[in-house]
């Protein structure tokens, strides 16, 4: 349902399991607690597919799948690479290099979608010999390194998001720079060693070592000959032409980034997560001026740290991306809490409509917890809805119902974990470094789709069944499969062999990619994708209630970076909620698909406005409160959509049911106008997969008791909302996932003291 074209370092216990395991026939299962996972697919499933393109150091790590440049590791011929402002290629002709620029296209769904594709490169190759296949040789927190070997003769670049510049290391001999179309050379008197270069209206520089001879070898080629002892050269993309940037771009180009390392840190007592952005670089020559950091919206916006520091900027898909001179910077935000459920409703009008959907509800339990497919993702998605499911029936006092649910979701995932059935199982490819699970939906086999969503839903379901029964989640049972999916998407630990870092997660770009092989088809040409950035969010949720209930602190403080960090960049590239990111040509006011180079308000499987829009809203819980730090978009949002619907219907198309998930709408407007969304919510209308009407009606009714999310209070704990009345009355909530009592403090003086295993709500 997401991308079909398309941890933490608990390894311990994991490896533990693996290097344990008999070194018989791959097919053995290899038990996790109560649990059993495989080492290589039953009968005729079919396995995942091989990252051979990998120098043989690389080999010896898990494959960084679902990352913006994993196209070159499934590739012999890969895709271009959307690193930001530039985009690179790896060809046989050579290493190709350009700065894309704004393409608009009109769609049959009379919008546009805007893109920014790899056109028109400089080709850069080595005279000496031919450059053999590209294979990734190495990898920082958001810098790639590629080697181009043939037998003894290697060209190895690297080449980082926001960095302007590719960095070339040749073996010997020298370089030639083909151009696209004739080049006009700018500032050719400011410095020996520089070749500025106009070319099709874009400014581009070279910057070799001191002794190279630029020659001009035609209209569209020019050759550095290297000195012996220095073969090397970067290649920059640049803003303008201005004298001033080119002399800017000129001091940098020397310090050659070797690495890149992003550092978090989740302060409690703040309620914020800090993040440090810092490059390792080795000075080619010259005095050391350190890096260039190319900085993006969701890192220079309202960012103090930076402000009247921040150089010319790119446009780009993601907005402007500034240039900043500094050894590192440093980006904080705000962290949004949440508890795992909301306090019954106690007075109502419609208290009695709650008992009744209640009772329905209860009766097809079962048959809602997988209505649809046979996955992984409907299952993680059919658990989470029951889990919610529970929480109503919990917090309105009908325990014995809740003691149901709770055995029903408890079997039910025990029969996917104990690897006693033929068709639902996890699979783990140790060549590759990853969890499978089976059956396959949604080309997550063949092309590692989103992990992030899938397991998202498992661990937060796991999660919060143990803050009901511990007992079930403890590593001798249950919880050693939940810490295996864990380590498949948010293992914390660089370079190992059985998990890569941060699977989905990309730090500098601040939010996930889906796609395992980085991007496919011919939406591949413009890179990596994620649509659903909510289940992304969804995901990081699980790990914040998995760490919490576990007291893996390390582990809760990656998912709040994560939880935190996403959300910000969801307001400026999915929302765009600060107006500095989609272009004017745009129609829409959000986006629903995120490529590398492109951005398209349409889904894989329809272009039902509704659909387009609520992807990134679902599944709506709890968590989903950020999306109340702006309600008037909200308002906005949903007021666009009844303009895509309209034009959507005078194409002649029309949706079964018309309201289809009208549910996670009414949810949405609730956080800006619960009063109108509980008015506007249809009893009796479509229920989308992942909701039941309990859940919405005591969402919506929730809302209307308590207000909507106040943001501008924090507490010292990661687990509390808070939220106001049109009256100014404020609602204060804390859980306390511990074994012993807390006393809460919100920003604003208010306190809360919670035992343990419960939620407390101020009077």
């Amino acid at each position: 349902m997401n991308d079909v074209n398309r941890v933490f370092g608990i390894g311990l216990l994991l490896c533990a399991a693996l290097a344990t395991a008999l070194p018989a026939a791959a097919s053995e299962p290899v038990k996790a607690g109560e649990g059993t996972y495989f080492l290589a697919p039953k009968g005729r499933d079919k396995g995942l597919p091989a990252a051979p393109f990998r120098t043989e150091a690389m080999l010896k790590r898990a494959a960084p799948t679902s990352q913006w440049y994993s196209t070159l590791i499934f590739n012999e011929k890969p895709a271009p690479i959307y690193v930001q402002p530039l985009t690179v290629r790896t060809t046989a002709d050579g290493f190709e290099i350009a700065l894309p620029s704004k393409e608009v296209t009109p769609t049959e769904r009379r919008d546009t979608e805007i893109a920014y594709p790899h056109r028109d490169p400089l080709v850069i190759a080595p005279l000496a010999f031919k450059p053999g296949p590209a294979k990734l040789a190495g990898t920082g927190d958001w810098s790639i390194d590629i080697s181009m070997a043939s037998a003894a003769d290697e060209m190895r670049i690297t080449v980082a998001h926001g960095n302007p510049y590719a960095y070339i290391r040749l073996s010997r001999g020298d370089l030639a720079v083909r151009l696209p179309a004739p080049g006009e050379r700018f500032a050719a008197d400011a410095d020996a060693r520089v070749l500025a270069l106009r070319v099709k209206g874009k400014a581009y520089a070279l910057f070799a070592p001191t002794g190279t001879r630029w020659e001009s070898a035609s209209a569209t080629e020019w050759i550095a000959r290297l000195p012996a002892d220095k073969r090397y050269l970067s290649a920059a993309v640049l803003p303008n032409d201005k004298p001033e940037t080119l002399a800017l771009l000129t001091r940098h180009a020397y310090a050659f980034v070797e690495d890149t390392r992003v550092a978090w840190r989740y302060d409690v007592a703040a309620s914020q997560v800090e993040t440090t952005f810092s490059a390792t670089t080795r000075v080619m020559e010259g005095p050391d001026n350190g890096p260039l950091y190319g900085l993006y919206p969701h890192h220079w916006f309202e960012n103090a740290s930076v402000a009247g520091k921040l150089g010319p900027a790119y446009d780009t898909v993601r907005g402007k991306i500034h240039l900043l001179a500094a050894p590192q910077f440093k980006t904080v935000y705000p962290y949004d809490g949440f508890v795992p459920y909301w306090p019954g409703i106690k007075e109502s009008p419609r208290k009695g409509d709650l008992a009744d959907v209640m009772k329905s509800d209860f009766r097809n339990a079962r048959r809602m917890m997988l209505p649809e497919g046979q996955s992984a993702y409907w299952q993680g998605k059919g658990l989470q809805r029951i889990m919610k499911l529970l929480d109503v029936f919990e917090q309105q006092g009908d325990i014995e119902s809740r003691n149901r649910l709770l055995e029903l979701m408890k079997k039910r995932m025990e029969e996917w974990f104990s690897g006693e059935d033929s068709k639902r199982y996890f699979f783990v490819d140790r060549s590759l470094g990853a969890v499978a699970s089976y059956p396959d939906e949604f080309f997550a086999i063949a092309e590692i789709n989103d992990h992030h969503f899938w397991y998202g839903y498992w661990i937060r379901v796991a999660a919060e069944i143990a803050l009901r029964d511990p007992a079930w989640a403890s590593k001798d049972r249950w919880g050693a499969m939940i810490e295996l999916l864990i380590a498949d998407i948010a293992t914390a630990e660089r370079g190992r062999a059985d998990f890569p870092f941060l699977r989905n997660f990309d730090p500098y770009e601040g939010h996930s990619w889906a796609n395992g092989l980085g991007g496919v088809g011919s939406y591949g040409e413009f890179g990596n994708n994620q649509e659903s950035s909510s289940e992304a969010i969804n995901a990081w949720v699980g790990l914040i209630l998995w760490g919490e209930v576990t007291g893996n602190r390390e582990l809760r403080d990656l998912g709040a970076w994560m939880y935190a960090t996403e959300s910000q960049a969801i307001k400026h590239y999915w929302f765009d909620v600060h107006g500095l990111v989609l272009s004017p040509e745009y129609k829409n006011v959000d986006v629903a698909q995120l490529f590398g180079g492109k951005y398209i308000h349409n889904t894989w499987w329809t272009d039902d406005p509704r659909q387009i829009t609520g992807i990134n809203l679902l599944p709506v819980t709890t968590a989903s409160t950020y999306f109340a730090r702006h309600p008037d978009y909200i308002k906005r949002n949903l007021a666009a959509l009844k303009e895509e619907q309209a034009i959507w219907a005078a194409r002649g198309k029309r949706m079964d049911p018309p309201d289809i998930w009208q549910d996670v709408f009414a949810k949405y407007q609730a956080l800006a106008e619960p009063a109108a969304a509980l008015q506007q919510w249809n009893r009796w209308g479509a229920v989308e997969l992942g909701e039941t009407r309990s859940q919405t009606l005591h969402w919506l009714l929730s809302l209307v008791d308590m207000g909507t999310p106040d943001l501008a209070i924090t507490a010292d704990t990661p687990l509390y909302s808070v939220f106001k009345r049109a009256d100014g009355k404020r609602t204060y909530l804390a859980f306390n996932a511990g074994k012993a009592p807390i006393t809460v403090r919100f920003s604003d003086g208010q306190t809360l003291t919670v035992a343990p295993g419960t939620l407390a709500r101020s009077p």
